[in-house]
């Protein structure tokens, strides 16, 4: 009885390594094509906005500069 358990959990065990083998495979092939996306699309978007931002910004602190020395002025 023992030796006909054993047999059962060594094919149960064997039939989820190639079933799990599979997916793992499956799942390494998704995570590279997410990391290309990633690489590929949004970093240079997100480079691009951030850059754009960065100089609305730099252009709004130049006003709020060029406000405080007139207000000074006066």
């Amino acid at each position: 009885m023992a030796e006909t358990s054993n047999g059962r959990f060594e094919s149960i065990g064997r039939k989820m390594d190639e079933h799990f083998g599979v997916c793992s495979d499956k799942l390494e092939d998704d995570v590279k094509r997410v990391i290309t996306y990633l690489n590929e699309k949004v970093v240079p978007e997100v480079r691009e906005n951030s850059s754009k931002a960065l100089r609305i910004a730099a252009d709004q602190l130049a006003r709020l500069a060029d406000h405080i020395e007139r207000t000074r002025r006066a």
